[in-house]
């Protein structure tokens, strides 16, 4: 089996905790191993390295190939598809769909949101392999038995039974439901329906002809020699809405195992374990710990000492830039909040104070009108792009490891409290030559410190 996994999404509902260029799947805020890293690990039962397909978007090329590094997976370079702009799951789907198809000829695939978290024990193993065997014929869903009425998810009502033999392999579609209302999500729950989990498995030809056949647009936009030209044309449109609510091949294979899709704080909330009082706590740092007073079924997750008195059914999201606070049951609405700083061009939309590099990553320590403070950290061997300047000039200074600077035509190592200054203008370069973690001050002055006043001349990791 082929594994084409999805890892494109912004997660905006889980904001400030993940950002536009950091978003869920790529956030650690469980046990040190990110979301896309469990995935990579579930599509290794099935598939080896090189029969791993990544749809993801351009910005994310390098957290992608830092978290496969760090697992020590490697994914050939062609089986990264990187999307110009999001267009939602269909035209991921079918990009990596026909990728797979081109590379290893008609071929069963699955398909795996990244940001989902799954207990992926035998249960698991077993859905998949009866999903395989309806998915020659079949464009195979994967149904979660619910544990509860929960409005924040489809639906899907089985129909008649596909069996092999007198195993029950898993159902046809009956109908897909739209997101209900408490009182319909009880109903739904009473009479057998299960979660609509965003999974899928079908063989790559049938998928093909279906979209040709149920959403000719998008297969149309693929014909296109260019990738930026199909994206262009290509609808925005979900697989749902596409393809599987339209064919008459759809099949639900029921998944009876622990499923979440972390799309909200209510979400991890009730994946978190709790204290005494009910409060789910995650505290990151050396000293920071949470003190409640009366407070009961909070989530809670800062970055320095917390301390709640009186407060009940909260969620407290405490980042080194933002701060969230939301009565839990109201999770959903978050991504609001982030609509709201796009509008504003608020930065904060976009990235932490500590941004991640493929050389490294920087924190903005302080900023003001006319001058930004970062510390910069270079990974060994690495270096960052030769580069200008027009608005900004920078000082540099060296706290820890060697750091080989160009400036102008002039080249100079510096080491631990040493320094250079770059005035707007000259070309200029930071890199690593040593073997252990560069870390520098940069103090930035000018009228315009964005990160867009950057004018690149030559760069390792080919960015323009």
């Amino acid at each position: 089996m082929k594994t084409l996994i999805l890892a494109g999404g912004k997660g905006t509902r889980l904001w400030p905790l993940s950002r536009e260029l950091m978003p869920k799947q790529f956030v650690r805020f469980l046990d040190g191993e990110s979301l896309f890293q469990k995935t990579v690990k579930r599509a290794l039962k099935f598939s080896k390295p090189g029969e791993i397909f990544i749809v993801t978007n351009r910005k994310y090329k390098f957290r992608v190939l830092d978290d496969l590094s760090e697992l020590g997976v490697e994914v050939p370079e062609e089986n990264l598809l990187l999307e110009p702009v999001g267009k939602n799951t269909l035209p991921a789907i079918y990009w990596g769909a026909k990728r797979i198809e081109e590379t290893f000829g008609d071929s069963i695939a699955a398909v795996l949101p990244s940001d989902h978290l799954i207990d992926a024990g035998e249960a698991y193993e077993r859905a998949f392999r009866n999903a395989e065997k309806l998915a020659r014929e079949h464009l195979v869903t994967f149904g979660i038995k619910p544990t509860k009425p929960h409005t924040g998810y489809g639906y899907i009502r089985p129909g008649e039974a596909l069996r092999e033999g007198d195993d029950i392999l898993g159902y046809r579609v009956g109908e897909f439901k739209e997101k209900p209302d408490l009182e319909t999500a009880k109903r739904y729950v009473e009479e057998g329906y299960y979660w609509n989990s965003g999974m899928f498995a079908f063989n790559t030809g049938v998928f093909l002809d279906e979209v040709k056949k149920h959403a000719p647009e998008v297969a149309k936009a693929f014909e296109e020699e260019s990738i930026e030209k199909a994206y262009e044309l290509a609808p925005d449109i979900s697989i749902d809405y596409g393809v599987m609510e339209k064919t008459d091949k759809a099949a639900v294979v029921p998944l009876n195992t622990y499923w979440n899709d972390l799309g909200s704080f209510d979400a991890i909330y009730d994946v978190l374990e709790k204290d005494e009082d009910g409060n789910a706590v995650v505290m990151k740092g050396k000293k920071t710990y949470h003190i409640g007073v009366n407070s009961k079924n909070n989530l809670i997750m800062a970055e320095r000492l917390t301390a709640t008195v009186g407060v009940e059914d909260l969620i407290i999201i405490d980042t080194d830039d933002a701060l969230l606070v939301a009565h839990r049951g109201e999770g959903q609405r978050v991504k609001e909040v982030y609509k709201r700083l796009k509008e504003r061009n608020d930065e904060r939309a976009l990235v932490h104070r500590t941004a991640y590099r493929p050389w490294g990553s920087y924190t903005v320590l302080e900023e003001g009108e006319r001058y930004k403070i970062k510390r910069l950290t270079v990974l060994p061997g690495k270096k960052l792009s030769l580069q200008m300047h027009y608005h900004r000039s920078e000082h540099w200074v060296v706290v820890r490891g060697t750091a080989k600077v160009r400036v102008g035509d002039e080249e100079i190592l510096l080491r631990p409290g040493e320094s250079t200054f770059i005035p707007a203008g000259v070309i200029h370069r930071l890199e690593n030559p040593g073997k252990v973690v560069l870390e520098v001050i940069e103090t930035q002055i000018g009228e315009y410190l964005g990160e867009d006043d950057i004018v690149r001349f030559e760069d390792d990791f080919g960015r323009g």
